[in-house]
């Protein structure tokens, strides 16, 4: 006989449940977190780790008092128990990260830098090729400003910057504005470009090289971590068999 399980005011079988999750496309996620939970499973974590864990998840989830705890537990369906587990959790996955990738963090930096650069840059853009034209040679002349011009002819949100865009990230932009910008010197004016429907007229103000800094650390970290992720989901069954197997 299968187990009748209570969700909220509704008993369910085990097996409707399994099949709920996959209606509701949410097998993926449950198979993702039983993934990492194999993998931060030997994590081990030290008294003062497990007190700075559990102040951060009260934080996050601002949770002040008793009655605070009593509640988010209840709506979340855990026991007081099961909490302990819950607010190390995502420390232990931190952690995992760390273990796994932190003496990678300096060699993948440098090998996709140029992704992570960033560039302020003027950006004029218009449908009309001759307008494009004419532009380039007042700013060229020093007839009028980027700034000025870009207010009364450039068709996107720039204009109300006076053309200036920035700082963001390179690996953001169009490929044909990458090779631009990535190849100029700041302050060089660039004749008008054709890119996807636009007519641009581009100048590079200033490139902001990405830092390895805390805050890079984590993303990184965080980038290698899906990377792997991704790829233990790959080798797990698929369709039938993981509901099966789950």
């Amino acid at each position: 006989m299968s187990e009748v399980i209570q969700v909220g005011n509704q008993t369910m079988k085990a097996e409707e449940i399994i099949s709920s999750l996959a209606a509701y496309k949410m097998l993926p996620q449950l198979l993702r977190e039983l993934i990492i939970d194999r993998a931060i499973a030997s994590i081990e974590c030290t008294p003062e780790e497990v007190a700075h864990a559990q102040k951060q998840f009260y934080a996050q989830h601002q949770i002040t008092s008793e009655a605070d705890m009593k509640a988010w537990t209840q709506f979340h369906g855990l026991s007081f128990d099961q909490l302990g587990g819950v607010t190390t959790r995502q420390f232990k996955i931190e952690k995992f990260k760390q273990i796994s990738w932190g003496n990678q963090l300096e060699s993948y930096f440098f090998e996709h830098k140029s992704k992570f650069d960033k560039v302020i840059y003027c950006l004029l853009r218009t449908q009309d090729g001759e307008v494009a034209q004419e532009i380039y040679f007042r700013i060229m002349g020093g007839e009028q400003s980027f700034a000025d011009l870009a207010q009364e002819y450039s068709q996107g949100p720039e204009a109300q910057t006076g053309g200036l865009v920035g700082p963001v990230e390179l690996a953001s932009l169009h490929p044909a504005m990458v090779e631009k910008l990535s190849t100029s010197q700041p302050g060089k004016l660039l004749a008008p470009i054709y890119i996807a429907g636009w007519f641009v007229i581009l100048r590079l103000e200033k490139l902001v090289p990405a830092q390895l800094d805390e805050a890079m650390e984590a993303r990184l970290l965080n980038e290698l971590f899906q990377r792997w992720l991704n790829e233990q989901l790959q080798q797990e069954p698929r369709g039938e068999q993981a509901k099966v197997a789950i």
